[in-house]
C-alpha cells in the first residue's frame, strides 16, 4: 500500500536530509524508503522548498505533451477504424457499395 504524506513532513525529512543526516538514519527513524528521500529532494529543489507548487513547464515541454496527447488520440482513431474495417461494419465508407 502506498503512503501519503503531507507537505510539511515531505520538507521536514528533506530539511533532515539537507542537515548532514543520511537517508539510513532518516529511513530508519521515519520509515520513509531512501528513494523515496531522494525524489523528494529533487522534488523540493525544482519547486524551490514547497511540494504544493507545480513546475511550471518550458515551451518545448508543453508543445511535447500537447504532441504526446494529440499521437495518443489520432492512435486511438486508428484503431477504432481498424477494427472496424476487420469486422466490415465500416463498408458504408467504401465507394464499391454503391
Amino acid at each position: 500500500m502506498r503512503n501519503i504524506y503531507d507537505n510539511e513532513f515531505k520538507v521536514m525529512i528533506v530539511e533532515l536530509f539537507n542537515s548532514g543526516r543520511s537517508t539510513r538514519e532518516v529511513n530508519e527513524e521515519y520509515g520513509v524508503e531512501s528513494s523515496t528521500i531522494r525524489g523528494w529532494r529533487r522534488e523540493f529543489k525544482e519547486r524551490t522548498g514547497d511540494f504544493t507548487k507545480k513546475r511550471e513547464l518550458s515551451i518545448e515541454e508543453q508543445e511535447l505533451k500537447q504532441l504526446r496527447k494529440e499521437l495518443k488520440e489520432i492512435t486511438i482513431e486508428g484503431d477504432i477504424l481498424n477494427k472496424g474495417c476487420r469486422s466490415g461494419t465500416v463498408s458504408i465508407f467504401s465507394k464499391s457499395d454503391r
